[in-house]
């Protein structure tokens, strides 16, 4: 069970970097003003689920609950919080200072989603201690 926890864990922060990757270069695309940097992300996002799908142990891996659980999670540290939170920044910074323009907006939300996954990174390091304490516990 701890093994496919750690297997859980390496896909969902991997999957979380590559969604990352391409919210950056979406961002960086529209600061050039230039749509490489996001077709190569894509490019690049692409392969990997093309790999994943063709690897038969990688497939099987990800089917698996506590996969599918831990990048639940994962969207929630990446997605679903820095919304939320880039909006009301966002608002609030734009009602006491001055108007921010798309690129700007782009670059706050990918500020917190960066932070979001960070903090995601270390909730699974404080999962995976305290899991480790309780099994030193249980075992001596």
């Amino acid at each position: 069970m701890p093994k496919v926890r750690h297997y859980a864990d390496i896909a969902a922060i991997t999957a979380g970097l590559m969604w990352l990757v391409v919210y950056w270069s979406i961002s960086l695309s529209a600061y050039l003003d230039n749509l490489e940097p996001t077709l190569a992300a894509l490019l690049l996002l692409g392969s990997v689920v093309l790999v994943t799908f063709v690897h038969r142990p990688t497939r099987v891996l990800l089917r698996r609950y506590h996969v599918r659980k831990r990048r639940t999670e994962m969207w929630m540290h990446i997605l679903a919080l820095p919304l939320f939170i880039a909006f009301v920044l966002g608002v609030s910074f734009e009602l006491i200072f001055t108007p921010l323009s798309g690129v700007q907006k782009l670059t706050l939300f990918n500020v917190v989603a960066t932070a979001g996954w960070l903090v995601f990174i270390v909730t699974l390091v404080i999962k995976l201690c305290a899991h480790k304490v309780k099994q030193r516990r249980n075992g001596d």
